[in-house]
């Protein structure tokens, strides 16, 4: 089986405020890290496997194979739970899920595969319920975290057209963790 995975040092050029703002996150905590070069592929023959989007090195536990979703959550709720629903917003795609899982077999026992939400804080910073909060661009964002093995555990189909998958808020929220816990 051929491998081939380009995996950059330096800091990644990140067009994706979501990613850049996570990537500046962990560098500022010291933490090392590996930005996945998007723009070379993994080859197993024929097979071609979505790349993840940073490999962390943990102290806490096993590395982690990271893959970045950006979303933004809502500021103050006005009228009938206006947003209400997009508070925890938390869809992959199934083949976002399918990549992880392969990658985590790839790199075996010691790595767990893992999807960071990244939201971008709309409103006051202050109101929303996440303990650690990073500036980045002058822009507020918090990053949950969730196993890919608890994930899969609670998703539903969310879109057949677009074949995306999400868990439902309640549980999601139950769930993801600040990714500080991870490291």
């Amino acid at each position: 089986m051929l491998l081939y995975v380009r995996l950059t040092v330096e800091m990644a050029d990140r067009s994706v405020h979501y990613e850049a703002a996570f990537e500046d996150y962990i560098r500022s905590r010291g933490l090392p890290y590996v930005a996945v070069d998007e723009a070379k592929k993994a080859i197993f023959g024929a097979a071609s496997i979505k790349s993840f989007d940073f490999l962390v090195y943990s102290s806490a536990g096993p590395n982690l194979l990271i893959d970045v979703k950006g979303r933004k959550f809502p500021g103050e709720l006005s009228g009938r739970k206006r947003g209400a629903c997009r508070t925890w917003e938390n869809w992959i795609t199934r083949q976002d899920a399918e990549g992880l899982t392969e990658w985590e077999k790839v790199f075996g026992g010691d790595f767990q595969a893992v999807l960071v939400f990244a939201y971008w804080l709309q409103g006051r910073p202050g109101r929303s319920p996440f303990q650690d909060v990073h500036v980045f661009r002058r822009k507020h964002y918090a990053f949950a975290a969730v196993s890919l093995a608890d994930y899969l555990k609670n998703v539903r189909p969310r879109s057949r057209k677009w074949e995306t998958i999400s868990m439902p808020s309640v549980e999601f929220a139950a769930a993801a963790m600040d990714i500080a816990s991870f490291l």
